[in-house]
């Protein structure tokens, strides 16, 4: 079976090539695939979600001076949405709905946390661990999310959920703290 993707254009290379290892010709053959690949991060050959969840580091850095904060949440928004679709079309040129080199879930997760956590290292790398590790241990309901949900909607839906316990986390723990 080859890749179904319009910009392939039924080309050589079959699904299970593209599944077990995209390359960089797959990530730039569409703007979905880059998009959902998070630049390329999805590429890196060892724990790839975490280091999309570090791409929204220099992403917040750079967007939020720039932006009054309700208009940071229109842009996450609107990155939510645009993942959707990233994540529905490499999905299915990948023959994977969740393939684990698509970050941009985590990034845009991780952007929502960063928005709402204070801007000091020590906060967000707590608010980094916590997001990881609920992503990773996908406890209920994201787990059930996580293997119903098989589009774009739900790539990103259950990282979402990944954020809102770490917030909830961070926001007790920052009652406690003081």
């Amino acid at each position: 079976m080859v890749c179904r993707c319009r910009s392939c254009n039924g080309g050589s290379t079959t699904l299970a090539e593209y599944a077990a290892r995209p390359s960089w010709r797959f990530v730039l053959r569409h703007p979905a695939h880059f998009i959902a690949f998070g630049g390329g991060v999805g590429l890196m050959p060892v724990a790839p979600g975490t280091f999309g969840t570090l791409l929204a580091l220099p992403i917040f850095n750079w967007l939020q001076p720039q932006l009054a904060p309700w208009t940071f949440l229109v842009v996450i928004v609107a990155l939510f949405w645009l993942g959707v679709w990233a994540s529905a079309v490499t999905g299915r040129a990948l023959g994977a709905a969740d393939h684990g080199g698509m970050v941009w879930d985590e990034v845009v997760a991780f952007l929502l946390v960063l928005f709402f956590v204070p801007v000091t290292g020590y906060w967000q790398a707590f608010a980094f661990l916590l997001f990881r590790l609920f992503d990773i241990i996908k406890p209920p309901p994201i787990g059930y999310y996580d293997q119903v949900l098989k589009n774009g909607f739900g790539v990103m839906w259950d990282d979402l959920l990944a954020a809102g316990y770490a917030l909830l986390i961070l926001a007790a723990a920052h009652l406690w703290l003081g």
